[in-house]
């Protein structure tokens, strides 16, 4: 490597790293100059007789919005998004499914080998990392593992869980359709208790949430929905309560979240009254999925 080109690229990354610290998260980059960047490098070091090429900057301007197709102009290429080291891509960049497969795949590894909480990670059977369809428009975001989940392996799955999966399907969807996660993968230890489960401390949601963070980015959900006050806090930070969020719309990384009552809650109160409240936000989020909703579904849990 000529000592021009090491200086152009040391000049290059101590670019990118000014203007992560001046906040700009990503970079346009215009076709042109990736397939520039795809050619064999041509300079001192290449065969005689070729002209050195020289790759445009990369800008710092903020990306154009994605160009709207109408009949009136034709579609121009637009600029790609790269991500500043330890950012994401924006959802308006395609990701290819084989990609994103990969990614979730390598991202599930890291996750079940997480020893980031040393209490947890000794006192777990297993890491609870997600279940469902890594394509879906609907997620749905609890708070941590109960004993049967860490016994399973899988987020859900006791009497709370099975109550979910009735809910779920009672929208016409399916577990396989939706993706279901928690804020914290591990189960909470509860030393010196031989049963029931504990709240996750801030420090722990903070710890882990970066891992539901990349399946979040990765699955790109139109929806997602916070089941029970600790899954709000998780996603959202101290808020006013669940009574008072519930059935109103929030926004969580871009996507649009409603918040409601866990499922554990109904099995404590089975008064119609909050089971009808639960399937109000149920159908606001059919609605903003623009799924059909038949008037047997809009009379769920109302009195005859």
């Amino acid at each position: 490597m000529s000592d021009a080109y090491g200086q152009l690229l040391d000049a290059t990354i101590q670019h990118l790293e000014d203007l992560k610290a001046r906040g700009v998260r990503h970079v346009a980059v215009a076709p042109e100059t990736l397939a520039a960047l795809a050619k064999p490098i041509v300079g001192r070091d290449a065969p005689p007789g070729r002209p050195e090429k020289v790759s445009p900057p990369i800008s710092d301007e903020p990306a154009a919005r994605p160009y709207q197709k109408t009949t009136a102009a034709p579609v121009a290429e637009q600029p790609t998004l790269l991500a500043l080291p330890g950012e994401t891509v924006p959802a308006s960049a395609p990701l290819d499914p084989q990609a994103k497969a990969a990614a979730f795949a390598a991202l599930r590894e890291r996750a079940l080998a997480c020893v980031k909480c040393p209490h947890l990670a000794s006192s777990r059977k297993t890491v609870v990392f997600g279940v469902g369809s890594i394509d879906a428009q609907l997620m749905f975001v609890g708070e941590a593992p109960g004993a049967d989940e860490d016994e399973q392996g899988e987020p859900f799955v006791g009497k709370a869980g099975q109550l979910l999966t009735k809910i779920i399907q009672a929208t016409g969807l399916s577990r396989a359709d939706v993706y279901i996660g928690n804020i914290l993968k591990c189960r909470p230890d509860t030393p010196g208790q031989s049963a029931g489960n504990r709240k996750p401390t801030a420090d722990e949601m903070t710890t882990c949430i970066p891992y539901l963070h990349e399946q979040i980015d990765l699955i790109r959900p139109k929806v997602i929905v916070a089941l029970g006050a600790t899954a709000v806090e998780g996603l959202l930070g101290k808020t006013l309560g669940i009574t008072k969020l519930r059935g109103t719309w929030k926004t969580y990384r871009g996507t649009p979240l409603m918040p409601t009552y866990h499922p554990a809650y109904l099995l404590r109160n089975q008064a119609m009254s909050e089971k009808r409240k639960v399937w109000e936000d149920m159908l606001a989020v059919m609605e903003k999925l623009e799924m059909p909703i038949s008037e047997k579904q809009r009379r769920f849990f109302l009195k005859a």
